[in-house]
């Protein structure tokens, strides 16, 4: 297959009219485009080739931080009181969204009894669609810390151990810690240091034993401190960093998912659509202070990685747009906030064949009917979505008879619903 005359944008640069050719799930060969000519009885190379016209490629976009078993309602704890099976079955329609809306990988940090790690498989085994998932199990949190109602409660560094490797033995790609409290949990303040810096390299280096990833809810000061030195991957939120943690970040190559969106739609919702008080509360009190941060850790040189907490209240798993946009918000042009979207966070999830568009990458690749550099709402509506190499999802009514044909039977694929019509 050949997707020919598009304008990439990869990697933190832009290159007008290349072509790429894809074999099987991979990128062969990155080109300039040349002159091309019809698909004919004396041109059947052509026959499996797409002309975009210089429309925008982009890689697949990756969500660091996801819940996929919350449904982005006004009360994550009350939106868990359903049936495990009615919740995953909830649960593998946003992920066919997601793909649809052009997230090709996200890592779920914080599922529900385990049943995440079921719709992972499904995807991987190629009998459900969905973005490519990575899971966490349950986060691990103090007695009567945050997120304590959906996680498990350990105390002590034997604790920490021992429910470390029982996520990894059901199946996590990742152990995620709270090292502070936070904002969806009552009675927790968010600048409060939770799981001590033991308790949180012990569990780490069960990760680490075990090849994983590490993630750090992490949102005071202490305890982003505590979990840098411990020696987690990402931190997550990152609220009140001060120069110091700043400085520990930089020294350890620690990456921030920053989540700014999930404030921001707590207070836009807010109680009038039924989020709960202290949500909306603590949400005001935190929301200049966290955009800050993040500001002053891009300036700084901080690895800049994407995640918008997707599944907290109204906050859809299939916009990453906002997250994006507020990036931009903070500091970084579109051209850089695209790449934390992409390569960054790729690099973060130790991802190496994901991110780019390059030689011998996989090709997970969105196409975009506009210029996402002058307009970031372009990203809301794809035209085309490639996961692995296969055509997953085609706008309706784009590109006309030049249309790429789906995929075959029994390979995911939809094309009926705009990815803005999803529920969350």
């Amino acid at each position: 297959m050949k997707l020919l005359n598009v304008r990439l944008i990869d990697a933190g640069e832009v290159k007008d009219r290349v072509d790429l050719e894809i074999e099987d799930s991979r990128i062969k060969a990155v080109t300039p485009s040349g002159e091309h000519a019809s698909a004919s009885a004396e041109n059947p190379d052509m026959a499996d080739s797409l002309d975009l016209a210089g429309k925008t490629l982009i890689p697949g976009l990756i969500n660091l931080h996801i819940h996929i078993m919350l449904d982005a309602g006004n009360n994550p704890e009350a939106g868990l009181n359903q049936p495990v099976p009615y919740i995953v079955l909830q649960a593998a329609r946003r992920a066919q969204a997601m793909l649809e809306a052009g997230i090709t990988t996200a890592r779920d940090l914080g599922g529900f009894e385990f049943a995440e790690m079921s719709l992972k498989r499904a995807i991987n085994e190629g009998w459900l669609p969905g973005c490519r998932l990575l899971t966490s199990g349950k986060v691990l949190t103090m007695t009567g810390g945050h997120g304590h109602f959906f996680g498990q409660e350990v105390d002590g560094e034997d604790e920490a151990r021992k429910y470390a490797r029982y996520n990894i033995k059901m199946g996590a790609d990742c152990i995620k810690m709270m090292a502070t409290g936070g904002v969806m949990t009552a009675g927790v303040d968010p600048n409060n240091t939770q799981l001590s810096e033991a308790e949180l390299q012990a569990g780490f280096q069960e990760a680490f034993n075990a090849a994983k990833l590490t993630a750090s809810h992490a949102q005071g000061t202490s305890g982003i401190k505590n979990a840098v030195r411990a020696g987690v991957r990402t931190i997550e939120h990152g609220i009140f960093l001060d120069d110091e943690a700043i400085q520990l970040m930089l020294e350890r190559g620690t990456y921030l998912s920053a989540t700014l969106a999930a404030p921001r739609m707590i207070i836009a919702f807010g109680e009038a659509a039924g989020v709960p008080k202290f949500m909306v509360d603590k949400s005001r009190r935190v929301m200049e202070r966290h955009l800050k941060s993040f500001s002053d850790a891009f300036k700084a040189g901080v690895n800049i990685a994407c995640g918008s907490d997707a599944g907290t209240p109204f906050n859809s798993h299939t916009d990453l747009t906002t997250e994006i946009e507020m990036m931009v918000e903070g500091g970084m042009t579109a051209l850089q906030a695209l790449t934390a979207a992409t390569r960054t966070s790729a690099e973060a999830l130790m991802l190496p064949e994901l991110g780019t568009l390059a030689n011998g990458k996989l090709a997970d690749m969105v196409a975009l009917d506009g210029d996402p550099l002058s307009d970031l709402q372009t990203l809301r509506q794809p035209l085309l979505v490639y996961k692995e190499g296969k055509l997953m999802f085609k706008r309706p009514g784009s590109l006309g008879d030049s249309s790429p044909k789906l995929a075959q039977p029994g390979t995911p694929v939809t094309e009926h619903l705009h990815p803005q019509d999803h529920f969350c």
